[in-house]
Formats: C-alpha cells, structure tokens, sequence
C-alpha cells in the first residue's frame, strides 16, 4: 500500500473566549496544517501539526507547511505500512521539523487503521480504556478566577488541573497556587506548569513557599541544566516538557534519572510511531507522562486520544486536547470532546473521525 497523493491544507482555529495566555505568548487565533494522504488502493488517511504560535518552541505554522512541500514529492510511492522506513524516507528528504514530519505519520496510521478495518490504538498495541483521562489546563489568570475554574473542572470530573505560571511577579503565581489548593484540595492531581519561564531563584521560592501543595512542577526553567542544577532543592517532583525535543533527549532523561515524568506532545517528537516508542521507555523505567499536542482539532485530538488510551493506567497523567479551547468540529458527527474530564475512545477504523467535504477549501499544494 503506497502513497499515491498528497494535498497539504490550511485552516485556521480561533480560540474561544481568547486570547490563551502562556509565559511565552498569548494567542488569539492559531493556523493548523492538515494533510490528506491517499493510498494507491484509494483509502484515505488525515493527519495533522498545530504549532501553538512561532515563540512557544522553534516550530511554526508556516514552517510546518514548508517542510511539507520539501518533501511532499519524495514520499510519493512510499509504503504506509513500513512507518520505520517511512520516517526514514523523511528523514532522507529532510533534517528535522519532526512537527511537520508527525502529520504524515499520523495520516500513515489513520489509512492503515482504515484498511484493515481496525483503530489506530490497536495498531499502537491495544486500548486500555474506552475513557480516556484528559486535564485541564488554565491560562496564566488572576488567581481568584483560575481557583474557581479549578473548582468548576473539580465539579465536572476533571481528574487533574495544570496551572500555568510564569511571565509575572513570582507572588502573584504562589498565590495563585495556593488559592486552587484552598478550593480543590485532593479532589484533582494539580500540575503547576512554567513553560520554561522561572528562573531557578522563582521555581525555588515557588516549591519552598508550597510545601504542603501536592502538586507536579513542570519544565519551570528553560533548560534541563538550570532545572538540574536546582532540583535536589526542589520540595516537588518535576517533569520536563519543552526541554525533550526528541527520543535521545527522553532517553537521556530517563537514563540520568532528570526527571520523575513528562509533559508529552505528539508532533513534537514526529509522531504516533515515536510517541509509542516513548510510551514503552516510560513504562520500562515506570515513569508518568501526559500524551498531548500543542494545539489542534479533532485529528491531532484523536491521535492523542489514541495513543493515551494505550498507556498503562497508573501511569497516565493524562490526554490534553485543544477541544474546549475552540468552537465546531472538522468532523460533525464524531468531533473529540471532554465529557466529565475523560474522553471517549473513538470507535470507527484508522482514527475513527473524517473531516466533513470541504471544511478546510481549496489544499495549498498537491502532490502525486
């Protein structure tokens, strides 16, 4: 089964009630790449990167596309069921952009869960849940209203809360930790995300004046060397998120014991294929981790929906989606949602959602 055509779309995703406001940035509005590969047996398979502006990691929208059309002509003829010799033949059309190199390998899954008439997550070695845990994630906010979202994601279900800080005063963020803490208590796993943006003085002030906060300290620093230069001082364990850029990161992460998790994004490390991978490194040395994309709609949010459905139980920390964040669906009749802060594992074959004809125009360029 070989690729016979690809066509490289852009839409765009406006995010409800924005701007979304990180340490690094906000965003308003986000540009999504989409492909549609289609096979030489005529099944089509969707895929999808959705970088979260050009300042939150060295990845883009318009890079996305570039990268695409470098290779886009090479991968004609390619097998979609050989995925390791396919992200070689990547890899030997172009250096890196593994962002842009996880929308045809998501497609890949997608055409060939459809042809064999099975879901991705079985082809990723098997679900083990039809509801999938996801979490929410705030925004940076004054803290009495990220405390009282975290008391209405509590109400509803939501298993974890992530909190973003950084880009302010250091006060302002500890108190907005303690303030979610006083409203939800126990009643979430809480995540307190810096997205690289304390300085080792802040993310130790921040973990000293929070020790009876049960909570996860994420990527605080902006490097792995600041971070563990001060995490024998840390009262928190800490996952890394934007500092794993590749595999030979998480490998070096987990071999020098860095970290006790992570903050995963599919697109990031290129893919379902290399997100698998990752999964069962994690498994093997029993460290937990999310399995998140940046940004996306409902073919990045089945992707991920997939592959954290195949993650041992105990340690999930979660599928993050952009669904509550954005307004409709590429798909009308099974769109991805959050229902009770759990996900329902989609049922049809390949990824179980087909974008409706039409929603993303006219393609910015076809190949084969």
């Amino acid at each position: 089964m070989q690729i016979a055509e690809i066509a490289v779309y852009s839409h765009q995703l406006p995010v409800r009630g924005g701007p979304y406001i990180m340490a690094s940035g906000s965003v308003d509005e986000l540009q999504t790449t989409v492909v549609r590969v289609t096979a030489n047996n005529g099944v089509v398979g969707w895929g999808e990167s959705c970088p979260i502006g050009p300042t939150y990691q060295p990845s883009h929208a318009a890079g996305a596309q570039a990268a695409l059309l470098e290779m886009g002509p090479g991968l004609i003829g390619a097998n979609l069921q050989q995925t390791t010799l396919l992200h070689r033949r990547m890899d030997s059309l172009l250096n890196g952009h593994r962002y842009a190199k996880a929308a045809i390998d998501i497609a890949a899954y997608d055409l060939v869960g459809k042809t064999l008439n099975v879901r991705v997550a079985d082809l990723l070695g098997g679900a083990v849940t039809e509801r999938v845990p996801s979490y929410y994630a705030s925004g940076i906010g004054e803290p009495d209203a990220v405390a009282d979202m975290a008391a209405q994601r509590a109400d509803e279900g939501w298993p974890r809360m992530q909190i973003k800080v950084g880009g302010r005063a250091i006060e302002a963020d500890i108190e907005t930790v303690r303030k979610v803490w006083d409203r939800v208590g126990n009643r979430m796993r809480l995540g307190v995300d810096g997205n690289r943006a304390l300085t080792a003085r802040d993310a130790l002030r921040l973990s000293r004046e929070c020790t009876d906060v049960p909570f996860i300290l994420e990527q605080p620093c902006n490097t792995i060397e600041e971070i563990t230069s001060i995490k024998s001082q840390l009262n928190h364990a800490v996952y890394l998120d934007e500092s794993i850029v590749d595999l030979a990161t998480v490998i070096r992460a987990t071999g020098q014991r860095l970290c006790e998790g992570f903050g995963m994004k599919l697109t990031r490390l290129g893919g379902l294929r290399n997100m698998a991978i990752f999964r069962d490194i994690c498994e093997t040395v029993s460290l937990p981790h999310t399995c998140d994309d940046a940004w996306g709609g409902d073919i990045n949010a089945a992707a991920c929906t997939h592959i954290g459905s195949t993650v041992d139980p105990r340690l999930n920390e979660g599928v993050w989606i952009a669904a509550p964040y954005i307004d409709g669906h590429y798909d009308s009749d099974n769109g991805i949602v959050v229902e009770g802060g759990h996900i329902r594992l989609p049922t049809g074959p390949g990824l179980g959602v087909v974008p409706d004809d039409g929603i993303f125009g006219e393609p910015i360029a076809v190949f084969g």
